[in-house]
């Protein structure tokens, strides 16, 4: 069933959950823009996918669900919803899969629901599409894409999209201001996921050790509060040249510093698809999960991946010998650092 003659003057956005997933669905929401220029569009996101939203020219409105808070359990849920029928939206367009946002959705009262059927949903979705097998063996950049185009919307461009206040961009600049003519190369050693996604620390240690001996780089960590014992283990093999900033920046100043680097190293995680929409050179390094689905989405990356038959598993937890991590050597990912780097001075010169 086709949104494209409808009339709609407000239309909720309901956003995916993860980081990732969140910059994976910006060319979508660039599409819902492009398909209703005169609409106001509200995006419904959890507070700490937000920042990848709050600058957007496609988006009108960031409407926040904090499900740890206000929104928590049964009563949140019913709360939210009530608060969203305030707001008189004509249609809701789900990106995110769950039960939970079609059930919103309908206790929210707006008339057009419209999302993938997933989850057991079906009856609560007035505008059902059905998911094409094709578009599972594509980046999931499609995946959110072609839920548009079964909507009958006309797709924009697949390139993902991320805006940031020019406050957060002119603060990176100045961060990384004092290092000219030092390469500024930024490791994202976590990932939400789990440990299967990660490479070893020791391993970021030793690249860190190396990209400081050969480069003198400057390497500032990023991650959470929960990243801070890795981290510090990172800096301790190069601790002149290592920046250690998890859990000490918000994620508009993370997806800012990001952009300002020279290039990127990282496990499949968030912060991986941050560096794909800001275009930064990047190796990104695979395990468990797959390059073709979630890779980043750029010209500009580098994947590592050793392949075995076990691959792609999606465990959260190696129960083997995590050989597709153990595999991959420091030498390798240096390697291909410089690389990256040398193709940079080659353009500017």
């Amino acid at each position: 069933m086709s949104l494209s003659g409808l009339q709609l003057n407000k239309i909720l956005i309901r956003s995916t959950n993860w980081i990732g997933d969140a910059v994976m669905t910006t060319p979508a929401v660039r599409t819902v823009r492009q398909n209703f220029p005169g609409a106001h569009i509200a995006i419904l996101a959890y507070p700490w996918v937000a920042d990848i939203f709050r600058n957007s020219p496609h988006v009108d409105e960031v409407i926040l669900y904090n499900k740890t808070g206000e929104h928590r359990g049964v009563k949140g849920l019913w709360r939210l919803g009530r608060e969203l029928a305030g707001a008189e939206f004509d249609a809701a367009i789900l990106l995110q899969n769950a039960f939970e946002a079609a059930l919103l959705a309908f206790l929210a009262g707006i008339p057009v629901r419209a999302g993938y059927i997933r989850d057991a949903r079906r009856l609560l979705l007035t505008h059902p599409v059905r998911i094409d097998p094709g578009v599972r063996k594509l980046h999931q950049v499609h995946y959110y894409q072609e839920l548009c185009r079964g909507l009958g919307l006309a797709p924009g461009p697949d390139q993902l999209f991320l805006r940031l206040s020019p406050e957060v961009e002119i603060w990176a600049r100045e961060f990384v201001s004092g290092f000219s003519g030092r390469p500024v190369i930024g490791f994202n050693p976590g990932a939400a996921y789990g440990p299967a996604k990660c490479w070893p620390v020791e391993r970021y240690g030793r690249l860190a050790g190396l990209l400081a001996d050969k480069l003198d780089a400057v390497i500032p960590v990023f991650g959470t509060a929960a990243d801070a014992a890795t981290a510090g283990a990172i800096r301790s093999f190069a601790p002149e040249n290592v920046i250690d900033l998890a859990g000490n920046t918000s994620l508009a100043e993370a997806m800012a510093l990001i952009g300002v680097c020279d290039g990127f190293v990282s496990n499949d995680s968030g912060l991986m698809h941050v560096a794909a929409a800001r275009n930064t050179p990047m190796v990104a390094i695979f395990g468990s999960t797959d390059p073709v689905a979630t890779g980043p989405f750029s010209e500009r990356a580098v994947v590592i991946q050793k392949k075995m038959t076990c691959q792609p598993c999606f465990k959260t937890h190696c129960k083997s010998d995590f050989q597709c991590m153990n595999d991959i050597g420091v030498e390798e990912v240096a390697e291909a650092v410089e690389k990256l780097l040398g193709e940079q001075r080659e353009k500017r010169d």
